[in-house]
């Protein structure tokens, strides 16, 4: 059983919805992302999915934002209170970068944002996907819930959790803890192996006996 420590910073809500995207999840949305008459949409649904951005930083990214060669974008942390701007480098993988140059174009030529919609219009647009790919409505499919699902995918495949924390842009450990208290593989293979065919707790006990644990 797993309880939160961390106070109200939980992947659940109080009433015990999940607040994240499962990776089946994820991967129906990429799909019908990419199924998506304007190309645009589909650019800004993978890169809230490829790099846990919050959703006004992505609104934020220009064509400089990007650097093809080392496979990386550069994300201004728009949250952080702070004179001088705080950059993220966050990596990427190479098809997303290929689908911007297709899309955008992302090169010198290009000084302005790549999408110019109001951070409402975006969030329609994004939830609008998640409902054409069959995602339940919850607080899992939003924006947020795209950004909770990289940071749990991250930890889940073996990234140390400092850079899951400086990928996402948390001030806080605290916050970047909360994808630690989700079942991770190692967990799941124990279970099963604790489940198995012919563990003590499944084998037939005769009349008058009881099973040996």
């Amino acid at each position: 059983m797993r309880t939160n420590t961390l106070g109200t910073l939980s992947l659940f809500t109080a009433v015990g919805h999940r607040k994240y995207l499962t990776s089946d999840e994820r991967r129906r949305f990429l799909n019908a992302a990419s199924r998506s008459s304007r190309p645009e949409v589909q650019t800004l649904c993978a890169v809230l999915a490829y790099t846990g951005c919050r959703i006004s930083e992505a609104l934020a990214l220009t064509a400089s934002s990007f650097d093809i060669t080392d496979g990386f974008v550069a994300i201004r942390s728009l949250k952080k209170r702070s004179k001088l701007p705080i950059i993220r480098e966050v990596p990427v993988p190479s098809e997303l970068l290929e689908l911007l140059l297709e899309v955008h174009g992302i090169d010198a030529s290009h000084s302005g944002r790549l999408w110019t919609w109001s951070r409402s219009r975006a969030w329609q647009l994004v939830k609008q996907v998640m409902r054409e790919a069959g995602i339940a409505p919850g607080p899992h499919a939003t924006p947020k819930g795209l950004r909770h699902g990289f940071g749990l995918h991250a930890i889940r495949c073996g990234v140390p959790v400092n850079l899951v924390q400086r990928w996402l842009g948390h001030a806080s450990m605290n916050t970047t803890a909360i994808y630690l208290q989700a079942m991770g593989r190692e967990e799941r293979d124990i279970a099963a192996r604790m489940w198995e065919r012919g563990s003590p707790m499944d084998r037939p006990t005769a009349p008058g006996q009881h099973a040996t644990l």
